[in-house]
Parts: structure tokens; C-alpha cells; sequence
């Protein structure tokens, strides 16, 4: 049987804003398989976007255990988390974030290039998705000639470039309309799941949630 792509052991994370201390995550246990697509519910403030960075090592200042493709990520110096990022892990933004001055394969390609892939396998791979995607016809548009749909595709394109074996996904769809929305959902569920990655997709939106493979609730920093 595969070990686990992600396993949290009572991971913790505290602030102190005005001299009170104030718990976001107390305690969150979660465990995720291969392939397996996973939403993670909850309103506004409820911790979402904390336990996503903290899952996907974009900072420090947590305590428990968090346990990435079998590499414990909890004791790693900057350098080593860096690594596992770029080698392990893609992101999917509620904002795009694509770079402007370059057309939506350049986008796919850049970070490939970063993890030493070819110039030539980079833009083969950034065509494969982009093709999956529905974008053949779009590659060499940049950002501000394409749609706020087209830009999330390509920006799922982007995340997937390197194979990862987990995908995170902060409110994916949630600055597009409702359609445009359930549309780029569907095929980035479809495209994670021929890929073959574990995904864990943080969104307050029941019926979207329901589509992936298994649902869990934050709520007061709890895991449900």
C-alpha cells in the first residue's frame, strides 16, 4: 500500500495580535492518500488559508508534525522546504498570479525551467496541459488577452507542470463567475485526477465540494 501524500499530526498555529494570543489551528490531524482529491470547508477566517500554507511549507511558526510524500517537513531549514515545494507540491491561487509579460506557455514553462527540466520537454509538457485544458488555440496570448477562465486554466497548467504529487488550491474558482466557475473546476478535478496527484482544495462552496472525493470541516481550528 502508498504512504500517505500528506500527514498532519496535531499541527498547531497561534498569533498574538494586541497582546492576545489567538489559536487558528488547534490541533488538525489529517491524513491524505494518493490520487485522492479532498475540499476543505469552511466560512471566512476559519483557518483555511493557514493550514494551506502550512501544509504547503510557505512559512514557519507551526507546531505538530507535517509529514510530505514520506519527508518530514516539520524540522527542514529553508533551503530543504524550498525543495519540496518545487519538487513536490503546485499551487492554485484564487487570483491567477501569471506573469504578464509572458504568453500562457511561457507560464507553464517557467517553473520547469527553475526545477532544471529542458527548455524543449518544458514546452512539450506546458503544451500537453494547455491542449487538455482546451487552450491549443490561446498559447501564445499573454494574460491580459485572455478571459478570467482562460487565466485560471492556465494557472491549474501551471501548478500541474512539474507532476507533483500534491496540489493545494486556495479558493480556485472563487473570483469567477458561477458558470465559469463550475466549468474550471470540472476540468482541473478531471486533469488532477488523470495526472494523478492528491489534491487538498480549500473552498466555501458546498456544491463544489461535493464533487471531489471526500470533504472536511475547520471550524474554530478543528478539523471535522
Amino acid at each position: 500500500m502508498s504512504n500517505p501524500v500528506v500527514q498532519l499530526d496535531q499541527l498547531t498555529r497561534s498569533f498574538e495580535q494586541g497582546g492576545v494570543r489567538i489559536d487558528v489551528l488547534r490541533g488538525v490531524n489529517l491524513t491524505i492518500n494518493p490520487g485522492e482529491i479532498v475540499a476543505l470547508l469552511g466560512p471566512s477566517g476559519s483557518g483555511k488559508s493557514t493550514l494551506l500554507q502550512a501544509v504547503g511549507l510557505l512559512e514557519g511558526g507551526f507546531g505538530g508534525k507535517i509529514i510530505i510524500n514520506g519527508h518530514d517537513a516539520s524540522a527542514m531549514a529553508s533551503d530543504e522546504r524550498t525543495a519540496m515545494r518545487r519538487d513536490h507540491i503546485g499551487f492554485v491561487y484564487q487570483f491567477h498570479h501569471l506573469l504578464p509579460d509572458f504568453n500562457a506557455e511561457e507560464n507553464v514553462v517557467m517553473p520547469q525551467l527553475v526545477a532544471d527540466v529542458s527548455r524543449g520537454d518544458a514546452a512539450d509538457r506546458a503544451q500537453e496541459l494547455l491542449t487538455a485544458l482546451g487552450l491549443s488555440e490561446r498559447l501564445d496570448h499573454k494574460p491580459s488577452q485572455l478571459s478570467g477562465g482562460e487565466q485560471q486554466r492556465v494557472a491549474v497548467a501551471r501548478a500541474l507542470a512539474n507532476r507533483p504529487a500534491l496540489v493545494l488550491a486556495d479558493e480556485p474558482t472563487g473570483n469567477l463567475d458561477e458558470g465559469t466557475s463550475e466549468r474550471v473546476l470540472d476540468e482541473f478535478l478531471r486533469l488532477v485526477r488523470e495526472e494523478g496527484s492528491a489534491a487538498l482544495v480549500a473552498t466555501h462552496n458546498e456544491r463544489l465540494a461535493a464533487k471531489m472525493d471526500r470533504v472536511v470541516r475547520l471550524h474554530e481550528g478543528i478539523l471535522e
